[in-house]
Protein backbone atom coordinates (compact mmCIF):
# COMPACT_ATOMS: atom_id res chain seq x y z
CA UNK A 1 0.00 0.00 0.00
CA UNK A 2 1.66 2.92 -0.95
CA UNK A 3 2.41 5.86 1.15
CA UNK A 4 0.72 9.45 0.45
CA UNK A 5 2.89 11.36 -0.13
CA UNK A 6 0.31 14.80 -1.01
CA UNK A 7 -0.38 15.17 1.97
CA UNK A 8 2.32 17.37 4.43
CA UNK A 9 4.56 15.85 6.49
CA UNK A 10 2.86 17.96 10.02
CA UNK A 11 4.69 15.97 12.53
CA UNK A 12 6.57 13.26 13.02
CA UNK A 13 5.29 9.59 13.96
CA UNK A 14 8.49 8.39 15.50
CA UNK A 15 8.96 5.15 16.34
CA UNK A 16 11.25 3.24 18.66
CA UNK A 17 13.51 0.67 17.14
CA UNK A 18 13.85 -2.58 19.27
CA UNK A 19 16.07 -5.99 18.43
CA UNK A 20 15.92 -8.87 20.37
CA UNK A 21 19.98 -10.54 20.56
CA UNK A 22 21.59 -12.94 22.96
CA UNK A 23 25.26 -12.37 23.69
CA UNK A 24 26.40 -14.59 21.12
CA UNK A 25 29.22 -13.68 19.30
CA UNK A 26 27.01 -14.07 16.10
CA UNK A 27 24.30 -12.35 17.16
CA UNK A 28 26.42 -9.28 18.54
CA UNK A 29 28.28 -8.54 15.32
CA UNK A 30 24.78 -8.06 13.52
CA UNK A 31 23.61 -6.10 16.23
CA UNK A 32 26.91 -3.90 15.69
CA UNK A 33 26.14 -3.93 11.84
CA UNK A 34 22.68 -2.96 12.19
CA UNK A 35 23.28 0.01 14.77
CA UNK A 36 25.80 1.55 12.55
CA UNK A 37 23.04 2.06 9.69
CA UNK A 38 20.33 2.95 11.94
CA UNK A 39 22.87 5.95 13.12
CA UNK A 40 23.39 6.56 9.55
CA UNK A 41 19.96 7.29 8.53
CA UNK A 42 17.84 8.90 12.10
CA UNK A 43 17.74 11.29 11.35
CA UNK A 44 17.79 11.68 6.75
CA UNK A 45 14.90 13.32 5.31
CA UNK A 46 11.26 11.35 5.64
CA UNK A 47 12.56 9.19 9.04
CA UNK A 48 10.42 8.87 12.06
CA UNK A 49 13.19 6.65 13.46
CA UNK A 50 13.01 7.84 16.89
CA UNK A 51 15.41 6.07 19.34
CA UNK A 52 17.18 2.46 19.58
CA UNK A 53 17.24 -0.79 21.74
CA UNK A 54 19.05 -3.85 21.58
CA UNK A 55 16.95 -6.07 24.48
CA UNK A 56 19.70 -8.13 25.38
CA UNK A 57 17.73 -11.75 26.67
CA UNK A 58 20.93 -12.72 28.30
CA UNK A 59 20.20 -11.75 31.75
CA UNK A 60 23.34 -9.83 32.04
CA UNK A 61 25.47 -6.80 30.82
CA UNK A 62 27.93 -7.22 28.03
CA UNK A 63 30.83 -5.16 26.65
CA UNK A 64 28.72 -3.32 24.26
CA UNK A 65 26.55 -1.37 26.99
CA UNK A 66 28.36 1.94 25.80
CA UNK A 67 28.01 1.41 22.12
CA UNK A 68 24.87 -0.15 21.40
CA UNK A 69 21.83 1.03 23.81
CA UNK A 70 21.10 -1.86 25.54
CA UNK A 71 18.05 -3.19 27.83
CA UNK A 72 18.69 -6.54 29.81
CA UNK A 73 16.06 -9.26 30.11
CA UNK A 74 15.98 -12.57 31.72
CA UNK A 75 16.13 -15.43 29.78
CA UNK A 76 12.94 -18.26 30.11
CA UNK A 77 13.73 -20.23 33.05
CA UNK A 78 16.24 -23.40 32.05
CA UNK A 79 14.50 -26.00 29.85
CA UNK A 80 11.11 -23.98 29.20
CA UNK A 81 12.64 -23.20 25.40
CA UNK A 82 12.57 -26.70 24.52
CA UNK A 83 16.09 -25.73 23.04
CA UNK A 84 14.07 -23.38 20.31
CA UNK A 85 15.94 -20.38 21.44
CA UNK A 86 13.41 -17.89 19.71
CA UNK A 87 11.29 -18.17 22.57
CA UNK A 88 13.08 -16.00 24.12
CA UNK A 89 12.06 -12.91 22.01
CA UNK A 90 8.49 -12.51 23.19
CA UNK A 91 9.40 -12.63 26.75
CA UNK A 92 12.10 -9.84 26.36
CA UNK A 93 9.38 -8.01 24.80
CA UNK A 94 7.02 -8.69 27.22
CA UNK A 95 10.01 -7.65 30.00
CA UNK A 96 11.41 -4.65 28.05
CA UNK A 97 7.70 -2.97 27.47
CA UNK A 98 6.58 -3.42 30.91
CA UNK A 99 9.93 -1.59 32.65
CA UNK A 100 11.15 0.57 30.18
CA UNK A 101 10.46 4.38 29.70
CA UNK A 102 9.83 4.30 26.06
CA UNK A 103 8.96 7.91 24.87
CA UNK A 104 7.89 6.98 21.01
CA UNK A 105 4.50 6.19 20.65
CA UNK A 106 5.32 3.54 17.50
CA UNK A 107 7.42 0.62 17.96
CA UNK A 108 9.50 -0.79 15.01
CA UNK A 109 10.48 -4.46 15.41
CA UNK A 110 13.75 -5.62 13.71
CA UNK A 111 16.69 -8.17 14.13
CA UNK A 112 20.26 -8.86 14.23
CA UNK A 113 20.54 -9.58 10.20
CA UNK A 114 18.89 -6.04 9.02
CA UNK A 115 20.84 -3.38 7.67
CA UNK A 116 19.03 -0.57 7.45
CA UNK A 117 19.41 1.07 3.29
CA UNK A 118 17.71 4.15 3.97
CA UNK A 119 15.73 6.30 6.76
CA UNK A 120 12.31 4.86 7.12
CA UNK A 121 8.71 6.46 7.66
CA UNK A 122 6.37 5.30 9.97
CA UNK A 123 4.41 3.31 7.41
CA UNK A 124 1.79 2.11 9.96
CA UNK A 125 -1.68 4.15 10.20
CA UNK A 126 -5.12 4.73 10.88
CA UNK A 127 -4.78 1.55 13.84
CA UNK A 128 -3.05 -0.64 11.64
CA UNK A 129 0.38 -2.08 12.19
CA UNK A 130 2.63 -2.25 8.65
CA UNK A 131 4.76 -5.46 8.23
CA UNK A 132 6.02 -7.26 5.80
CA UNK A 133 4.39 -10.46 4.29
CA UNK A 134 6.25 -13.76 4.27
CA UNK A 135 5.81 -16.64 1.70
CA UNK A 136 5.86 -19.25 4.12
CA UNK A 137 3.84 -17.74 6.77
CA UNK A 138 0.51 -19.61 5.38
CA UNK A 139 -2.20 -19.21 7.52
CA UNK A 140 -4.97 -21.16 5.29
CA UNK A 141 -3.13 -23.99 4.81
CA UNK A 142 -2.85 -24.58 8.58
CA UNK A 143 -6.45 -23.54 9.84
CA UNK A 144 -7.22 -26.51 11.37
CA UNK A 145 -3.74 -26.37 13.40
CA UNK A 146 -4.52 -22.71 14.34
CA UNK A 147 -7.89 -23.53 15.46
CA UNK A 148 -6.74 -24.42 18.37
CA UNK A 149 -5.07 -20.92 19.50
CA UNK A 150 -7.50 -18.71 17.13
CA UNK A 151 -10.85 -19.62 17.92
CA UNK A 152 -14.17 -19.38 14.98
CA UNK A 153 -15.51 -17.09 17.21
CA UNK A 154 -12.70 -14.56 16.83
CA UNK A 155 -13.53 -14.87 12.80
CA UNK A 156 -12.14 -16.03 9.70
CA UNK A 157 -8.51 -17.25 9.34
CA UNK A 158 -7.96 -15.07 7.11
CA UNK A 159 -7.88 -12.34 9.82
CA UNK A 160 -4.26 -13.74 10.70
CA UNK A 161 -1.94 -12.04 8.42
CA UNK A 162 0.68 -13.90 6.77
CA UNK A 163 3.69 -11.93 9.09
CA UNK A 164 6.04 -12.42 11.75
CA UNK A 165 6.88 -10.26 14.16
CA UNK A 166 10.20 -8.64 12.59
CA UNK A 167 9.94 -6.20 10.65
CA UNK A 168 6.71 -4.56 11.77
CA UNK A 169 5.71 -1.03 13.08
CA UNK A 170 2.96 -1.33 15.10
CA UNK A 171 1.80 1.65 17.98
CA UNK A 172 3.16 0.95 21.29
CA UNK A 173 -0.29 0.81 23.35
CA UNK A 174 -1.39 -2.41 20.94
CA UNK A 175 2.10 -4.08 21.18
CA UNK A 176 1.89 -4.01 25.03
CA UNK A 177 -1.38 -5.86 24.68
CA UNK A 178 -0.22 -8.01 22.02
CA UNK A 179 3.12 -9.05 23.25
CA UNK A 180 2.33 -11.41 26.70
CA UNK A 181 -0.21 -13.26 24.53
CA UNK A 182 2.88 -13.99 21.85
CA UNK A 183 4.33 -15.13 24.04
CA UNK A 184 1.82 -17.11 25.78
CA UNK A 185 0.39 -18.43 21.98
CA UNK A 186 4.37 -18.74 21.65
CA UNK A 187 4.43 -21.38 24.55
CA UNK A 188 1.60 -22.70 23.92
CA UNK A 189 1.98 -24.13 20.07
CA UNK A 190 5.66 -25.45 21.15
CA UNK A 191 3.52 -27.37 23.87
CA UNK A 192 1.65 -28.50 20.94
CA UNK A 193 3.30 -32.07 19.02
CA UNK A 194 0.98 -30.57 15.91
CA UNK A 195 1.71 -27.53 16.23
CA UNK A 196 5.42 -27.91 16.53
CA UNK A 197 5.93 -30.32 13.86
CA UNK A 198 3.94 -27.73 11.66
CA UNK A 199 5.36 -24.40 12.15
CA UNK A 200 8.79 -25.59 13.48
CA UNK A 201 11.63 -22.65 13.55
CA UNK A 202 8.85 -20.30 12.19
CA UNK A 203 6.71 -21.09 15.48
CA UNK A 204 6.59 -17.58 16.91
CA UNK A 205 6.38 -15.77 13.56
CA UNK A 206 3.04 -17.30 13.40
CA UNK A 207 2.34 -16.56 17.13
CA UNK A 208 2.57 -13.38 16.44
CA UNK A 209 0.32 -13.56 13.75
CA UNK A 210 -2.17 -14.86 15.81
CA UNK A 211 -1.65 -12.57 18.94
CA UNK A 212 -2.24 -9.45 16.62
CA UNK A 213 -5.21 -11.21 15.17
CA UNK A 214 -6.77 -12.01 18.71
CA UNK A 215 -6.33 -8.33 19.46
CA UNK A 216 -8.11 -7.00 16.35
CA UNK A 217 -4.51 -5.38 15.28
CA UNK A 218 -4.53 -5.90 11.37
CA UNK A 219 -1.84 -4.86 9.21
CA UNK A 220 -0.80 -2.92 5.99
CA UNK A 221 1.33 -5.88 4.18
CA UNK A 222 4.23 -3.74 2.58
CA UNK A 223 6.41 -5.54 0.38
CA UNK A 224 8.57 -2.66 -0.12
CA UNK A 225 9.77 -2.68 3.78
CA UNK A 226 12.49 -5.32 3.53
CA UNK A 227 14.60 -7.75 0.34
CA UNK A 228 15.78 -10.67 0.94
CA UNK A 229 19.16 -11.57 -0.97
CA UNK A 230 19.59 -13.76 -3.41
CA UNK A 231 16.50 -14.33 -3.83
CA UNK A 232 15.46 -10.91 -3.97
CA UNK A 233 17.95 -9.05 -6.65
CA UNK A 234 16.89 -5.39 -6.65
CA UNK A 235 16.96 -3.03 -4.58
CA UNK A 236 14.33 -0.80 -5.56
CA UNK A 237 12.40 1.34 -2.70
CA UNK A 238 13.25 -1.13 -0.09
CA UNK A 239 13.90 -0.05 3.26
CA UNK A 240 15.71 -3.31 4.74
CA UNK A 241 18.32 -5.91 3.51
CA UNK A 242 17.40 -9.14 5.27
CA UNK A 243 20.65 -11.32 5.15
CA UNK A 244 18.98 -14.55 6.28
CA UNK A 245 19.65 -16.90 3.17
CA UNK A 246 23.26 -17.76 2.22
CA UNK A 247 24.69 -15.98 -1.20
CA UNK A 248 26.83 -18.50 -3.33
CA UNK A 249 27.89 -17.29 -7.04
CA UNK A 250 30.71 -18.92 -9.59
CA UNK A 251 33.50 -16.40 -10.55
CA UNK A 252 30.79 -15.66 -13.72
CA UNK A 253 28.51 -14.09 -11.35
CA UNK A 254 26.18 -17.27 -11.62
CA UNK A 255 24.23 -18.49 -8.52
CA UNK A 256 24.96 -21.80 -7.23
CA UNK A 257 22.01 -22.48 -5.36
CA UNK A 258 22.33 -25.01 -2.84
CA UNK A 259 26.37 -25.45 -3.36
CA UNK A 260 28.96 -23.62 -1.65
CA UNK A 261 30.30 -21.11 -4.27
CA UNK A 262 33.80 -19.72 -5.17
CA UNK A 263 32.06 -16.75 -3.81
CA UNK A 264 29.88 -16.65 -0.74
CA UNK A 265 28.85 -14.27 1.84
CA UNK A 266 26.65 -16.36 4.49
CA UNK A 267 26.21 -14.66 8.30
CA UNK A 268 26.28 -18.70 9.39
CA UNK A 269 30.02 -18.64 8.58
CA UNK A 270 30.74 -15.83 11.36
CA UNK A 271 28.38 -17.82 14.31
CA UNK A 272 31.83 -17.87 16.12
CA UNK A 273 34.04 -14.80 15.71
CA UNK A 274 32.82 -11.63 13.56
CA UNK A 275 33.07 -11.19 9.74
CA UNK A 276 36.79 -9.59 9.36
CA UNK A 277 36.90 -5.98 7.70
CA UNK A 278 36.94 -5.95 3.98
CA UNK A 279 35.33 -8.69 2.81
CA UNK A 280 36.11 -9.27 -0.96
CA UNK A 281 33.47 -8.10 -3.30
CA UNK A 282 31.47 -10.16 -5.21
CA UNK A 283 32.24 -10.97 -9.07
CA UNK A 284 31.06 -9.51 -11.79
CA UNK A 285 27.37 -10.41 -13.05
CA UNK A 286 26.14 -10.98 -8.98
CA UNK A 287 22.92 -8.94 -7.94
CA UNK A 288 22.46 -5.56 -6.91
CA UNK A 289 21.50 -6.98 -3.90
CA UNK A 290 24.08 -8.96 -2.82
CA UNK A 291 27.01 -6.32 -3.63
CA UNK A 292 24.70 -3.64 -1.80
CA UNK A 293 24.91 -5.46 1.16
CA UNK A 294 28.48 -6.66 1.39
CA UNK A 295 29.41 -3.01 0.36
CA UNK A 296 27.14 -2.20 3.57
CA UNK A 297 28.58 -4.34 5.85
CA UNK A 298 32.32 -3.20 4.40
CA UNK A 299 31.70 0.25 5.73
CA UNK A 300 30.21 -0.67 8.94
CA UNK A 301 33.12 -2.80 9.82
CA UNK A 302 35.87 -0.42 8.59
CA UNK A 303 34.16 2.48 10.49
CA UNK A 304 33.18 0.40 14.37
CA UNK A 305 35.70 1.11 16.88
CA UNK A 306 37.72 -2.44 18.01
CA UNK A 307 36.07 -4.63 15.67
CA UNK A 308 36.74 -8.07 16.02
CA UNK A 309 37.66 -7.84 19.37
Amino acid sequence: MPIDRSKPRSEKRLFHTAVTASDSVYNTWQVRIMYYWFKKFQNGPNSDMGGFTRILHSGKPDKYMDEIPTFVAQPLPAGMDQGYIVLNRPWAFVQWLEKADIKEDYILMSEPDHVILKPIPNLSRDGLGAAFPFFYIEPKKYESTLRKFFPEDKGPITNIDPIGNSPVIVGKASLKKIAPTWMNVSLAMKKDPEADKAFGWVLEMYAYAVASALHGVGNILYKDFMIQPPWDTEIGKKFIIHYTYGCDYNMKGQATYGKIGEWRFDKRSYDTTPPPRNLPMPPPGVPESVVTLVRMVNEATANIPNWGS
